[in-house]
């Protein structure tokens, strides 16, 4: 990987940890009294010194952001694999043709726009299968501010590949923001070489129907020169569609469906944050899929003539298409829609044994809402909402 780069110092607001400033992250972590706390509870009968002294030994030659993720983050992340999903699967067969490790030094660099399923795992489960696939490296990562919230986390995801998103800003702040990060993705992906995960939208689509903000693509083009379609193919945008069998965090969001229906001032906080963080992490996904969509450059040309907004417009529709087509539908998507609907008209898609399976694990998740004045004729029909769009949308992008 290309290290020469010279490190510009516009960006040290917002950029990820370079090289040579591993270590100091890394020492100032482990000294930091809430992580350790955390270490603590993961075994609690060793002495700190003993702790930190393995954290120390496990860190030498650990030089880089990607070291630190093949050592410390990749077995962290497949000991969730196994123990909270049933398998991942990754398909990259629309990038085929240029991908194949002998090729490693001159592969090309992606701009990956997906779906948003979890605040954590989305791009942790993209890095290992990236690093499991032999690509020459992971993604850098935008992450929002709003979940920056102890000194320790912020240092943590910016020693694994994250860059800050700035959230809550004035329209004037917002702009200069947008073309601060706008920039340094272009500088990422161009300059330093690495891939870039990120979320289509702001935050998650509780109701699991994705669609592409404009807004995002619109800031993507801030960055590089020429035209709209000429600044994104600097980016080489690969449309990419996370598939997971079983949300963990679904009851939370139709939770919050009823908490903003009864109260439309409502907001989450830092501690609702959080336990979305931990519920999506170490609850139960079933089967979780990745698909690559084909790269935006090979279809964005036609697009260059089209007056600016119905540029971004198109290129929206024409990425949540590939973004759709790329859902991998479980039995469970099928039988919420025709649960939704009150009729069988998906009932090749999953056998009596699939449904009672699917019936037991939403009454299952309902269980856990607690709430004043719970609807439990609303949360359900969001909760089945949710399953049933994926199907909604591929149908409709057929």
């Amino acid at each position: 990987m290309n290290m020469t780069y010279n490190l510009l110092p516009e960006y040290d607001e917002i950029r990820p940890y370079e090289a040579h400033e591993m270590q100091q992250a890394f020492h100032e972590l482990i000294h930091d009294r809430q992580f350790a706390l955390i270490m603590k509870s993961f075994a609690p009968w060793l002495p700190t010194a003993v702790r930190n002294a393995l954290l120390r030994l496990a860190f030498v030659g650990v030089k880089t952001p990607l070291d630190f993720q093949k050592r410390f983050m990749k077995p962290v992340v497949k000991y969730i694999m196994r123990r909270h999903t049933d398998g991942c699967s990754f398909n990259d067969d629309a990038l085929a043709p240029a991908h194949h490790p002998t090729s490693a030094p001159s592969h090309p660099r992606y701009t990956f726009i997906s779906n948003h399923r979890d605040i954590v795992l989305d791009s942790a489960f993209l890095d290992v299968m990236l690093i499991d696939h032999h690509y020459p490296t992971t993604v850098e990562i935008g992450i929002g501010d709003n979940l920056l919230i102890y000194p320790w986390i912020k240092r943590l995801v910016r020693m694994n590949k994250a860059f800050t998103v700035r959230r809550g800003l004035s329209p004037k702040e917002m702009l200069r923001s947008s073309q601060l990060m706008s920039s340094y993705i272009h500088y990422a992906v161009n300059t330093k070489q690495e891939n870039i995960w990120i979320a289509q939208r702001e935050g998650r689509a509780k109701d699991s129907s994705d669609h592409t903000q404009e807004a995002v693509l619109k800031m993507l083009a801030m960055g590089g020169t020429g035209t709209g379609a000429q600044k994104l193919t600097d980016l080489n945008i690969v449309p990419l569609t996370i598939s997971y069998e079983f949300d963990p965090c679904d009851y939370l969001k139709a939770q919050e469906f009823q908490q903003k229906r009864d109260n439309p001032a409502f907001k989450k906080s830092k501690q609702d944050d959080l336990d979305n963080m931990r519920t999506g992490i170490f609850g139960y996904k079933g089967h979780v899929h990745y698909h690559c969509g084909k790269p935006v450059n090979e279809w964005i040309q036609e697009l260059d003539n089209l007056p600016k907004n119905e540029f971004f417009a198109t290129l929206a529709q024409r990425m949540d298409r590939e973004i759709h087509l790329g859902y991998r539908l479980f039995p469970c998507n099928y039988a919420a829609l025709d649960m939704l609907e009150g009729n069988n008209q998906h009932a090749e898609y999953y056998t009596p044994a699939e449904k009672k399976r699917f019936e037991d694990y939403l009454a299952a998740q309902l269980e856990k809402i607690h709430i004043p004045n719970k609807d439990e004729a609303f949360l359900r029909e969001r909760m089945l909402t949710m399953y049933a769009n994926p199907v909604r949308n591929k149908t409709a992008a057929q």
